[in-house]
């Protein structure tokens, strides 16, 4: 066992997944007490804490961008697997939940990871720069995405509702796993150099980033303990809606609101990591992150939902109302905006943010 290795499992962000997981087996299937709950959910944080220390030691080792689509993937992945598994569980009132657990996502990302990423790079150097043509791209495939499987469907007339009909789940299912493996392509081989941090003029050096990256061995384990962080992520979020959907019912709330909770539990990992990296200059990265943890979530999670449709009782609703089809034209419109230049300053990030408060707003008051 090398010396890195050893240090490595002495930390803190080694213990802390495991003993996060370990909860999540003694909660599983059992009703959780106040301070049950606690204990969850100080495990949940805890956990995106380690998360987001491992997808770093990872993206140390393997670079950009192959680093950000780590761990938006393996994110997505186990979030794929929490929407199937409260689905089945759910019946019809769960009709509509990966409808609000993917546009929710899209909000958080487009909005919230970037709007606080853009205003963070923007107070470190006054103007965040990145490359246009990556981001550029990274956002048609979020829209393109979003309008197939978020708005389409409140206007086709194959079946009553906010609905596809099985032939329609199945062409958009296909067309969204195309266009995700179309996007990694050129993201990671084609066009790999529109994807890297683009420095600012005058920036200071970040020790960080000119370290010697792990080893084998430390960063095989550093995959070990993300993915068992997020596992324990995800699962404890599991453990913790009930909660959340107790309070929002007896708040007379609506229901779409226990989606944007757990969203913003579960995309923690991805906001923190873009935080970080647009103080360390790196507000490439911090856009990688985000629109590439969109193009995931609906990329992966609509042909995940159309397979396990085949078996899951009750209708599927994806299409969004007015007000968030609304939403997410201006937020298209906006981040074409703020993406074109290649620079983007405090004003664009305080639109975004602006933008993310009007839907969580909305969300609770419709």
């Amino acid at each position: 066992m090398t010396t890195g290795t050893a240090r490595l499992r002495s930390q803190w962000s080694t213990w802390v997944p495991v003993v996060a997981v370990i909860a999540l087996a003694c909660a599983w299937g059992r009703d959780l007490s106040g301070i049950a709950v606690a204990i969850v959910g100080l495990c949940l944080i805890g956990a995106v804490l380690a998360a987001v220390h491992h997808a770093e030691v990872v993206a140390h080792r393997v670079g950009e961008p192959f680093g950000s689509l780590v761990l938006a993937v393996a994110v997505t992945v186990i979030e794929v697997g929490l929407i199937v598994t409260l689905m089945a569980g759910g019946g019809a009132k769960a009709s509509t939940y990966a409808r609000d657990t993917v546009f929710a996502a899209v909000m958080i990302t487009c909005n919230g990871i970037v709007g606080i990423s853009v205003l963070v790079g923007a107070l470190r150097n006054r103007i965040a720069v990145f490359n246009a043509e990556g981001s550029g791209g990274a956002l048609a495939t979020v829209c393109t995405l979003a309008t197939m499987t978020l708005v389409v469907p409140a206007f086709t007339t194959g079946h009553a509702g906010a609905e596809f009909t099985g032939d329609q789940l199945a062409f958009t299912a296909a067309a969204s796993l195309l266009l995700y493996g179309l996007f990694v392509g050129v993201q990671t081989v084609r066009h790999r150099d529109y994807f890297l941090p683009v420095p600012s003029d005058g920036r200071e050096s970040d020790p960080d980033e000119h370290a010697p990256p792990p080893g084998d061995r430390e960063t095989w384990w550093s995959v070990g303990l993300l993915i068992l962080a997020l596992v324990a992520v995800v699962g404890n979020a599991k453990l913790v809606s009930p909660a959340i959907e107790d309070t929002v019912e007896s708040a007379g709330l609506p229901k779409a609101v226990v989606g944007v909770v757990i969203a913003l539990l579960v995309l923690s990992p991805e906001t923190l990591a873009a935080v970080r990296a647009a103080r360390r200059d790196r507000m490439q990265t911090s856009l990688n992150l985000a629109y590439g943890s969109a193009i995931a979530s609906i990329g992966l999670t609509i042909p995940a939902i159309a397979l396990a449709s085949i078996w899951l009782s009750g209708p599927l609703v994806l299409g969004v109302d007015a007000t968030h089809m609304v939403l997410l034209a201006l937020t298209a419109v906006v981040s074409a905006l703020t993406v074109v230049p290649g620079r983007a300053t405090l004003l664009q990030g305080g639109v975004h943010l602006v933008l993310f408060a009007a839907f969580v707003f909305l969300s609770f008051s419709p």
